[in-house]
């Protein structure tokens, strides 16, 4: 019981995400800065406030760190079927080649 909790945690924590979650992690990064930076520039604009702009910027930042960083389940919907550990490679037969020459002058 205790093992099985132990793992479930180690799962969690162990922070997995397959390649489609980077991708998409990536993009939700990218479009949560662009907007962050993109609404405090226009509210610091507005109101000619640049500390306000920083701190809108700053909240964006951290926001999209909450959202980005952790290994949200999410992030792992399409996880990578591995070769199974210590599976032997197909084995390649020597090929003997004989090549013969003909010089023509």
């Amino acid at each position: 019981m205790a093992e099985q909790l132990l793992e479930q945690v180690r799962d969690v924590v162990d922070g997995q995400i397959d390649f489609e979650g980077q991708r998409l992690a990536e993009l939700i990064a990218n479009v949560a800065l662009s907007v962050s930076g993109i609404i405090a520039f226009l509210v610091g604009f507005y109101l000619q406030d640049i500390k306000l702009a920083v701190w809108i910027a700053l909240g964006g930042t951290i926001l999209t760190f909450i959202v980005v960083v952790p290994p949200w389940p999410f992030f792992n919907r399409n996880p990578v079927k591995w070769l199974p550990v210590g599976g032997s490679a197909p084995r390649v037969q020597p090929v003997n080649l004989v090549l013969e020459e003909k010089i023509t002058i």
